[in-house]
């Protein structure tokens, strides 16, 4: 394994994977065979299918992909509530590893919101050794993980954990800081354009992660890059972001500024958290 990335899509043709009417916005085709000509781009071969907002809880299109990644590929899905312990467990031999919780997509940023859906969740994957994929608000993330208590499985936090620079948010950074100290959660080294904070803050925000607690960190690029364009109505098609490859490389080489921390961030923990090679 020469190195993953966490977070990628996988959006099939529409007439074979119908997105739900009330989805926030409208992504055209991103294959298989696309996704893989980014990962050599990138010199990475493995990656991480999370199940996208525009599916809802219909996972073929994630499951689907995974079967044609032929074991280069983790998922992260999004069940209904009623999905049965035999379908996890088939969902497992596929290659799932975790449940996604997006509440930034959806619109909610209610901290029990979260505590439930953590509180639901945790017991029903332990047993299976997954993780919870946490996409919130920083303050809905603290407070939603404080108010569901100490849980048996992994927390993973996306985009930076979605940081932000006011001032009066100081004390969730720093609770969120803790968290990390504390290995109860990994964060994703991600989408610098989903957070508002300049190309150096970002810097030297991950270089004091990876002082802190540098096998809690992941790296991703959140390829294609969605997006809902200005102006589209949620159900016309938004072009992805316009993300070059170099660009995610060098903001990669910034972030991990050693090729230990490369090492440890690209390989170790992925395989760790995905279980490749298991």
């Amino acid at each position: 394994m020469t190195g993953c990335d966490t977070h990628v899509h996988v959006i099939g043709e529409a007439a074979r994977y119908p997105m739900v009417e009330g989805r926030h916005y409208t992504p055209g085709p991103a294959s298989v065979a696309q996704l893989q000509a980014h990962l050599q781009r990138q010199a990475l071969d493995s990656a991480v299918i999370i199940q996208p907002s525009v599916y809802g809880t219909d996972n073929r299109c994630l499951l689907d992909a995974l079967a044609d990644m032929k074991g280069a590929a983790r998922g992260v899905a999004v069940p209904d509530r009623a999905v049965s312990a035999a379908t996890l467990q088939a969902w497992h031999v596929q290659g799932v590893r975790g449940i996604r919780i997006n509440l930034e997509s959806a619109g909610q940023a209610q901290a029990a919101a979260l505590a439930q859906e953590l509180s639901h969740w945790a017991p029903r994957i332990a047993g299976l050794g997954w993780h919870l994929q946490v996409y919130a608000p920083l303050q809905a993330v603290v407070e939603g993980m404080n108010e569901a208590g100490p849980l048996p499985v992994p927390v993973v936090l996306d985009h930076f954990a979605l940081w932000n620079d006011v001032a009066a948010e100081a004390g969730l950074r720093q609770a969120v800081a803790d968290k990390l100290a504390r290995g109860e959660v990994y964060i994703k080294l991600s989408a610098s354009y989903r957070v508002p904070l300049a190309a150096r803050e970002l810097k030297a925000l991950a270089l004091h992660w990876l002082q802190l607690r540098p096998d809690r960190l992941l790296w991703a690029s959140d390829w294609p890059h969605t997006n809902r364009e200005p102006g589209r109505h949620r159900l016309e098609v938004s072009a992805y972001r316009a993300i070059a490859s170099q660009q995610l490389v060098q903001e990669r080489e910034g972030w991990l500024a050693s090729p230990e921390a490369r090492r440890q961030v690209l390989v170790d923990n992925p395989s760790r958290l995905y279980g490749f090679g298991a």
